[in-house]
């Protein structure tokens, strides 16, 4: 039985952040997190009505598996305080609008997990804005492009998460394709063994996907990509710019791999994302290799007790479609 985070819980790290007046009067645990708790607290006795806290411990994790992290491998579950404050101050260096990290804290002496209190931004995502204000979401979206501008240029000779590149590490693999081709593989192995429509294709799709990747030529630079950028992951702040979270996975990679997950996110806002140069070859390739990760993922996720498991299983049923569709 999973024991999530209370008032009490929360308390003594909030008064570390905000100061010894101020009190929590309410603390809501927020849906969606999957790899970690986040927690919205209302307070008493400080200037912000509200802080957001993260807390990485084993019972907020609902990934199966997912202590075998592994920060030389970019595709590896990104989760933890360190890797979060590296993300952090590598976007905020650039000027890319990330909540303001209020407090830190590894000591465990407040909890048996790492924490963070963060700034609330209380305007909400931009997916729930995208089905209601269109014209205002439209002016989220082209700062959100504008954001993309700033970490795409950003450039680096090596792939790998921020937080490894600092320490001067090196990441696994020869070259973003070949990584992106390996796990590929992997997932259509685990897809075919849970699901008979790919078990019955996956000769084809294997062939595929090497195909695919024997198209594409080195590349020896990198952009600064987020991983996961759906408009989920954006929230609006009281000056209408686009704010990201769920930062943990930065790292510096082929940004077709942030533009594919962005074309499959935001659909018709796609367009005003889009940039030119890049390699329509890549595209090709990361396009399969994405959807059937967006199969294998969330069916991996349903082997534990993932809450909103309708959700998860419209996802895999959806780009399991998809990926046939992706056949010649």
């Amino acid at each position: 039985m999973r024991r999530f985070a209370e008032i009490e819980d929360l308390s003594g790290v909030v008064r570390d952040a905000l100061g010894t007046g101020c009190r929590i009067v309410g603390a809501e645990r927020l849906r969606g997190g999957s790899k970690k708790g986040v927690y919205r607290v209302r307070l008493d006795g400080t200037r912000a009505a509200s802080a957001i806290v993260y807390r990485w411990a084993g019972e907020e994790n609902f990934w199966p598996g997912a202590d075998t992290d592994d920060a030389a491998d970019p595709f590896a579950p990104a989760s933890g305080l360190a890797p979060f404050l590296a993300a952090q101050r590598r976007l905020d260096g650039l000027g890319v609008r990330v909540p303001r990290v209020l407090s830190a804290d590894d000591s465990r002496r407040r909890d048996t997990a790492d924490i963070a209190v963060v700034e609330d931004i209380p305007g909400g995502t931009l997916e729930a804005l995208l089905e209601v204000d269109a014209g205002h979401a439209a002016a989220v979206v082209g700062d959100l492009a504008r954001t993309l501008g700033l970490m795409q240029r950003n450039h680096a000779p090596h792939y790998g998460k921020v937080e490894l590149l600092e320490q001067g590490g090196t990441a696994r693999g020869g070259s973003c394709e070949k990584l992106v081709l390996d796990r590929a593989l992997r997932d259509l192995a685990e897809a075919a063994g849970r699901d008979p429509r790919i078990y019955v294709v996956r000769g084809q799709l294997d062939d595929r996907l090497r195909e695919l990747a024997a198209l594409v030529t080195p590349r020896t630079e990198y952009g600064l990509i987020h991983g996961e950028l759906g408009p989920d992951h954006v929230l609006v702040d009281a000056e209408g710019r686009a704010v990201l979270i769920d930062i943990e996975g930065l790292m510096y990679f082929d940004i077709e791999w942030e533009h594919v997950f962005l074309r499959l996110r935001f659909h018709e806002h796609y367009a005003a994302l889009s940039r030119p140069g890049l390699d329509p070859r890549r595209l090709d390739l990361y396009m399969l290799a994405m959807r059937l990760s967006l199969v294998a993922g969330p069916l991996r996720l349903l082997d534990g007790d993932f809450p909103d498991r309708d959700f998860m299983q419209e996802i895999a049923e959806h780009n399991l479609r998809e990926a046939l569709a992706l056949l010649p």
